[in-house]
């Protein structure tokens, strides 16, 4: 059964949605207000830290997928330098760091103008995307921090993308 037909066929809350979907997936969550939700999602080299947030004003369901990094203050050049390498390799989101929480933050915005609804597929996915560009960067970002390689060499350990089904 499809993630939109276990939700009713009238417009529900897009943090309605997330909320149900972190049910669905067994996620720790805990819904700050009524236009935002904190989760907890496990990946392979840590656990993300996935906020979404709706904002009637302009519309749009923003995402942020953070963790905690510590950054050797003589390496943000390179750090900055990788992240603009990777975010032009994002189709959707991008990277940034916030130096002062010393979090690595992934950012997407996903504007329903007009009144339009987000299935539970489109938030899913959101999410996933989210998930997989966190672990697929962070080998490549571990390695220009801590391995001593330029942002060149760091980006060739990212995973790369898997095509087709096995």
């Amino acid at each position: 059964m499809a993630l939109s037909e276990q939700i009713f066929e009238e417009e529900i809350h897009p943090i309605d949605i997330v909320e149900h979907l972190a049910e669905h997936h067994e996620w720790d969550f805990d819904r700050i207000g009524d236009d935002q939700i904190a989760m907890a999602v496990e990946g392979q080299w840590r656990t993300y830290s996935i906020t979404l947030a709706w904002s009637g004003y302009d519309e749009t369901l923003r995402l942020i997928c953070s963790f905690e990094m510590q950054p050797p203050e003589e390496r943000l050049p390179e750090l900055y330098h990788l992240l603009n390498e990777i975010n032009d390799k994002c189709w959707a989101g991008s990277f940034t760091y916030w130096a002062e929480q010393q979090m690595m933050i992934y950012r997407y915005g996903l504007v329903l103008a007009g009144g339009q609804v987000a299935s539970p597929e489109q938030i899913d996915t959101m999410i996933s995307a989210a998930v997989l560009s966190a672990e697929r960067y962070y080998p490549a970002v571990q390695v220009l921090l801590w391995g001593d390689k330029s942002p060149a060499q760091a980006l060739d350990v990212a995973i790369a993308e898997a095509y087709g089904r096995a």
